[in-house]
């Protein structure tokens, strides 16, 4: 089954469908059902309706049951789950606690092969969803008139996009820009870049104005993000920096004249993201979600939901999956070790059963200070949004073993709650968009060039700005901006976003003893692992499949 898939998608044999039988409407994104193996017509708006939807959904039917991708689980093929999954549980922020999972234990302590089943889903969902760019770009060539000049500009950023993860992820791609049966041809990491460089610049001048895109759209602003996001890890992809690059765009995006960072960091994250004024400024790319339109188990569902447990307070919705939590490593960068807010050791906590209400909860809660609320304060900055308190269960800092979901700090960042209080009408699948792109990463990437540029005096105006708009009460000097203190910051304020182990790598800590977190290299108190983890294996089987590809070293 996997052989078939894999050559399925990248012959370029193509099933182009969404999630939705009939015409609906998430916000400026119409949803309906497109299938050009069945229909001899092409719907140019309604399939480039589909080139967006493949970031935030995973089939034909919703949750389950019309997948885009043959021969794995649905709810773990999205191209937001499996991108995140690579990114971030290998590395010092987070734990997926059900460690009898496939791959898990693997991903947890930086250890898979070319055999990994969760490297291969993350290579064939990027495959498939390029292959539905192609579609739409061969079909839409040498059309002239405005609106599709657009679509094929954001389009062909999408294709960069995904492109850009198969740089980073596996340091070469299979490479097509065309739909048709040939196989695609393996492209090297420094080629790669210099296509994606090219692609980004070329369709600069077709895409939006800064914030005129609606809202889940890529304008200017989110091509000068991710061009500044090539360039900071530019040594990391081709042996040479690119600083001033990362610099000079990350400046264009702060300077646009449209996006603000957000003085209310919980709000980005939050069911009415997409509504809040506040945090829509900062959000340049949402990846759209809805808890009745776009039900599926990956997106915002799976942030929601893998981060709550049931008894848990302010759960915003009925499906707690309790199996995601921060690693102590993620803690202690809010937090002094022996310092986090944690109910005593020799104090019982009371069931689910004596705690029916997040009222109850808090009242017990309040007396150790373990509320999300107390964490906040006690860390002095807005973004420490963790819960240690008794609704469901009590946490620990120092497991023997992965055991379960109270082996560490429960994370609340990601939630299905309105900012005004009322109660959201989806309380199984989440409304909360993904804040995919936001401008906080152009003020962390302006600060990380300057300082490599030996302008550590601007990187610490970038830090303190940003640091500012997220309520914290100590601001660094001059004397604490080293490299690692950087690295911390980027924690801070992407934890569980998706983009960790890039950073890592950027700072020479994924592999290495520079940097050692709990339970990296698969034992408690950490230990480093082989450089060949800096990159993923090129799946197996579409080696076996395509033998244009090879290998990646130490495989």
């Amino acid at each position: 089954m996997k052989k078939r898939y894999l050559s399925h998608i990248f012959s370029a044999a193509f099933l182009l469908a969404t999630t939705m039988g009939t015409v609906s409407c998430i916000n400026d994104l119409d949803i309906s059902s497109i299938d050009p193996q069945s229909s001899s017509s092409f719907n140019k708006d309604e399939v480039f309706v589909k080139q967006y939807a493949t970031l935030g959904l995973t089939g034909q039917k919703g949750l389950a049951g019309s997948p885009d991708l043959d021969g794995q689980d649905e709810g773990e093929s999205g191209f937001y789950r499996t991108v995140f999954n690579c990114q971030e549980f290998p590395t010092d922020e987070c734990i997926w606690v059900w460690q009898d999972n496939v791959d898990i234990p693997q991903f947890t302590g930086i250890s898979w092969n070319s055999s990994s089943i969760r490297t291969e889903w993350v290579y064939v969902r990027l495959g498939y969803d390029i292959t539905q760019y192609n579609f739409f770009l061969d079909m839409t060539e040498g059309m002239t008139d405005a609106e599709t000049i657009r679509q094929r500009a954001e389009v062909r950023f999408l294709r960069a996009l995904h492109y850009y993860y198969f740089l980073d992820l596996f340091g070469k791609a299979p490479f097509k820009e065309h739909f048709n049966n040939d196989l695609p041809t393996e492209i090297l990491a420094q080629d790669l870049y210099t296509y994606i460089e090219g692609e980004l610049n070329a369709i600069e001048n077709d895409m939006y104005e800064p914030g005129q895109a609606p809202f889940g759209r890529a304008d200017k602003v989110a091509n000068w993000i991710l061009r500044a996001r090539l360039y900071l890890n530019a040594e990391v992809y081709t042996g040479t920096a690119n600083y001033d690059g990362a610099r000079e765009y990350a400046d264009k995006a702060i300077n646009s004249g449209y996006y603000e960072l957000c003085d209310d960091y919980q709000l980005m994250f939050m069911a009415d993201n997409d509504q809040n004024e506040k945090a829509m400024k900062e959000i340049v790319l949402p990846i759209r979600q809805d808890g009745m339109k776009t039900r599926n188990y990956g997106g915002s569902t799976y942030l929601v939901c893998g981060t709550r447990t049931g008894g848990m307070p302010r759960m915003g919705t009925t499906n707690g999956w309790s199996c995601l939590i921060a690693r102590n490593a993620l803690v202690y960068k809010f937090f002094e070790e022996g310092e986090v807010p944690m109910i005593p050791s020799d104090v019982e906590v009371p069931g689910q059963a004596d705690l029916p209400t997040d009222e109850a909860i808090d009242t017990w809660d309040a007396q150790y200070g373990v509320r999300t609320v107390d964490m906040i304060e006690k860390a002095g900055d807005d973004r420490a949004l963790f819960y240690s308190g008794a609704g469901g269960g009590k946490r620990t800092m120092d497991p023997k073993a992965i055991a379960g979901f109270q082996s560490g700090l429960s994370v609340v960042k990601w939630q299905n709650i309105r900012s005004d209080g009322a109660a959201t009408s989806h309380t199984e699948y989440p409304d909360t968009d993904i804040p995919f792109i936001r401008l906080a990463e152009a003020y962390l990437t302006r600060a990380e060039a300057y300082f490599r540029l030996n302008k550590k005096d601007l990187a610490l105006q970038d830090i303190k700005t940003l640091r500012s708009k997220r309520g914290c009460k100590v601001q660094p000097t001059l004397n604490d901006l080293t490299e690692m203190y950087i690295l911390d910051e980027w924690a801070r304020e992407f934890y569980l976003e998706g983009r960790r182990r890039s950073d890592l790598i950027r700072f020479d800590c994924f592999t290495t003893d520079k940097y050692i977190w709990d339970w990296k290299g698969g034992v408690k108190e950490g230990k480093s692992v082989s450089d060949i983890y800096n990159v993923y294996p090129i799946p197996a089987t579409d080696i076996n499949n395509n033998n244009n590809m090879h290998q990646n070293e130490g495989y």
